[in-house]
């Protein structure tokens, strides 16, 4: 009788235990060493909206005269590679073909819009630093440097002279996210260029001879498949 009674009790005790662990959702961890092997590779396109930082006398210029960059989209693709040092620091690197239209406006006119239509070859180098893995999950922070040479630009009676070689500063954040056939990693990138891309025009080209600056500014979304 004794023995019953212990048994209905214990029986009532993990009857609810029974049903949480019948309700609760299994889920699959992939490639679960991954980081047991040090170096992956894979490929990434990315969309970026950019423009030049601009800076100009406006003692030159002129009160009434205004110099802006609007944000156009570009496009690149590339193929990438990592190295991790650890399960939380990892290098990247890799090499990106982009293509980018950066333009100029003065007094917001259309009609006296300048640009320059390009393609670039990219190189960055750049340290990643990841949390913990929460099953097929994780966040990361990365940042580091990039550089660029202008591979191929299109010419027009009305384009932008410019340089062909740029560094730029690079830092962003990512999700990791673990598949059963491959590794997603959506990724916001800022890019700041260090180096000032004005080269003064061979023939007198108006206002724009006036400019004194020129950096490159881009917000990028990277899709990253490894």
């Amino acid at each position: 009788m004794i023995q019953k009674k212990i048994f209905f009790i214990v029986l009532s005790i993990a009857m609810p235990w029974i049903a949480v662990g019948q309700h609760s959702k299994y889920t699959r961890v992939f490639h679960e060493y991954y980081d047991e092997k040090p170096i992956h590779f894979g490929f990434l396109f990315g969309f970026t909206s950019t423009n030049y930082f601009v800076n100009a006398d406006q003692a030159v210029l002129g009160d009434d005269m205004v110099v802006r960059s609007p944000r156009n989209f570009g496009f690149q693709i590339g193929g990438l590679m990592n190295y991790a040092f650890n399960p939380h620091v990892e290098m990247k690197t890799g090499l990106n073909i982009a293509l980018y239209d950066r333009e100029l406006q003065f007094n917001n006119d259309p009609k006296s819009m300048i640009r320059r239509e390009s393609t670039w070859l990219e190189i960055p180098l750049l340290v990643k630093y990841r949390s913990i893995r929460r099953k097929n999950h994780r966040v990361y922070v990365i940042g580091g440097v990039k550089f660029g040479v202008e591979a191929n630009v299109k010419k027009k009676s009305s384009a932008l002279s410019a340089n062909t070689a740029d560094l730029s500063l690079e830092y962003g954040v990512g999700f990791e996210n673990f598949f059963q056939f491959f590794k997603f990693t959506p990724e916001l990138r800022f890019s700041h260029g260090l180096l000032n891309m004005y080269d003064a025009p061979t023939t007198a080209m108006g206002t724009y001879s006036k400019v004194n600056d020129l950096r490159i500014h881009s917000v990028t979304l990277l899709l990253n498949f490894e």
